[in-house]
């Protein structure tokens, strides 16, 4: 794993079975969930796109996209708006489907443990570590940012 800098801001989403780690600058808002628009021919991880501040959002589950779970539960959930990495003008955000409300944590290098799991990791997934006592998923951005692209281009 990469040297971090000494200390970090981190978001710990929660997600059915789990959460994700994020740097805090990735993510732009935490929204309630509504039910979005369907798309066409997508994959059935891509949920839909939400409409949020003049965008449509494509909205994902990653446990779906990770082939963790066929299906994920929307009652009470919330959305995660990210800021989406590859610069594409016409999707600047992304929507992470969360099972509750995100929280702040401080990282540094000694909190975050990577797993002995010498598994390879699905698509979408970066490492898997502990935070104290928390296992979490730090998700590949760019590899879901990709797969999203390409999903909506069918």
């Amino acid at each position: 794993m990469a040297e971090l800098p000494r200390e970090i801001r981190g978001v710990m989403v929660p997600i059915t079975e789990g959460r994700v780690l994020l740097p805090n600058a990735t993510v732009a808002e935490v929204i309630s969930y509504t039910r979005p628009e369907s798309i066409p021919n997508a994959p059935a991880w891509l949920l839909g796109r939400l409409p949020w501040r003049g965008w449509r959002l494509p909205l994902f589950s990653f446990p779906m996209l990770t082939g963790q779970l066929a299906d994920e539960s929307r009652t009470n959930a919330r959305v995660a708006v990210l800021k989406a990495l590859g610069g594409s003008a016409s999707m600047p955000f992304l929507a992470l489907l969360a099972q509750g409300f995100p929280r702040l944590t401080t990282i540094t290098q000694e909190l975050l443990i990577p797993t002995s799991d010498e598994h390879p990791h699905a698509p979408g997934v970066r490492a898997e570590v502990l935070v104290r006592d928390d296992r979490a998923i730090i998700p590949d951005l760019d590899a879901i940012e990709g797969m999203v692209a390409r999903a909506l281009a069918v």
